[in-house]
């Protein structure tokens, strides 16, 4: 399953680099994720690093869920896709 990286999650003034907004493919309501919280999310580098991570939670109405990772990902990485385990 794939999921495509929308933005970092953050305030008015400060930017999370670890959680993320992830849009996953054919989820379009909030009770289509519960089914993917803690699931595995790997992005992977042009480098061929690979970052892991776990969905945490949904976020907002449209089927959008939240991703911890165990690292920061780099600006770059907004609109790549992830891959969900």
């Amino acid at each position: 399953m794939e999921a495509v990286i929308v933005n970092f999650r953050r305030g008015r003034t400060t930017q999370n680099t670890r959680h993320l907004v992830l849009k996953v493919e054919g989820i379009n309501s909030i009770k289509d994720t519960k089914s993917l919280l803690k699931k595995q999310v790997t992005w992977k580098s042009s480098s061929g690093k690979e970052i892991k991570g776990t969905v945490s939670a949904s976020h907002g109405n449209s089927g959008c869920v939240r991703a911890i990772f165990e690292r920061g990902l780099p600006g770059q990485s907004l609109g790549q896709k992830v891959i969900l385990n």
